[in-house]
């Protein structure tokens, strides 16, 4: 039910189809804050693939240079490069709109705290997006995602254009740590380990699944409360580690690119039953939006699968999820509202 096959599937999908396919490339995707810390990885992993026609980078400093610099490289897809007066231009024509666009998370600082300033950028970008291509895939990654998606949404619902499969929060980074984490624990091969992550994409909302970890494995209370206090806090851990200097960018745009290409795979159909955990509108739980495996498909999110059998530890855990995910989407909500 959940992502294993899926996920497994798709790895090697975007491994033979991004690296060495001749597939048809009639894709063009906008990332919306390409000169950024996440933006710039992001777009050169996105260069590399060659179902997607062209890159389209906007932000607001910078944009002409990554362009240029990105276009130097020998795959297929074409590159332009917009500054803030190009958003409409950028965004015309978009069948994926990828969105790290804001100010990153320092040492001290929560995702709540960079509500404020993140909460009006997703907002406009998101009004430019219904404006201007309001069929294509939204994918947020700005945080703190648990908003930031509900705002986007929010703003689809005022423009008219609200459909609820096609607006993405992208918290596949969640699932990429807790494979990575859970595999050095036990000492698998990471390219087999898979974890289902639910809730939200921030703290306790984060919930990993260790239950229904593939190959399945047993951990210790012990390792289940240590392994899901990292999985929860690994940004932390990055912002922590980078003394001031940034938060998790790399690793981010490397499971946002990984999200991508699932959702270009299957808007075409080149690949089946391809599952990302992804924060939807979801009726999961009393929350409008959960975090859930998915089944993509060429409308976007095609089926919203549960999160199954708990364990005791999860359903506990899942207790501690759910208020401060419902205050989260709120806030969003009533940032549009207001």
């Amino acid at each position: 039910m959940f992502c294993r096959a899926g996920i497994n599937g798709c790895r090697r999908f975007i491994l033979s189809r991004s690296l060495s396919s001749t597939a048809q490339r009639n894709v063009k995707v906008a990332v919306l804050g390409a000169s950024g810390g996440i933006g710039q990885p992001l777009s050169l992993v996105l260069k590399q693939s060659p179902l997607i026609s062209e890159l389209s980078l906007y932000d607001i400093v910078l944009t002409p240079g990554v362009a240029a610099d990105l276009s130097h490289i020998e795959t297929p897809p074409k590159v332009n490069g917009y500054l803030e007066d190009g958003l409409d231009e950028a965004l015309k024509g978009c069948d994926v709109v990828v969105v790290p666009a804001g100010v990153p998370r320092k040492p001290g600082m929560t995702r709540d705290d960079l509500f404020n300033t993140n909460a009006s950028i997703v907002q406009k970008l998101a009004e430019a997006a219904a404006r201007n291509c309001p069929k294509a895939m939204l994918c947020i990654i700005t945080n703190p995602v648990n908003s930031t998606m509900p705002i986007a949404s929010e703003v689809y619902k005022k423009a008219g254009v609200y459909d609820p499969k096609r607006i993405f929060g992208v918290t596949t980074l969640d699932a990429v740590r807790a494979n990575t984490f859970v595999a050095e624990a036990k000492g698998l091969d990471v390219r087999n380990v898979q974890v289902p992550v639910v809730g939200g994409h921030s703290g306790v909302t984060i919930l990993p699944l260790l239950s229904q970890t593939q190959p399945s494995v047993s951990f210790s209370d012990e390792e289940l409360v240590q392994l899901t206090e990292r999985i929860q806090n690994a940004g932390t851990e990055v912002v922590n580690a980078k003394a001031g200097a940034g938060s998790a960018t790399l690793s981010m745009a490397y499971a946002g690119a990984r999200f991508v290409f699932s959702l270009i795979g299957a808007m075409k159909g080149h690949a089946k039953n391809i599952v990302e955990c992804t924060f939807v509108k979801s009726e999961v739980t009393e929350a409008p939006y959960f975090a859930t495996p998915v089944k993509l498909g060429p409308s976007g999110a095609e089926q919203v699968h549960g999160m199954g059998q708990l364990s005791k530890f999860e359903e506990d855990k899942l207790k501690e999820v759910m208020p401060e995910l419902m205050k989260n989407i709120v806030k969003g909500e009533n940032f549009v509202k207001k």
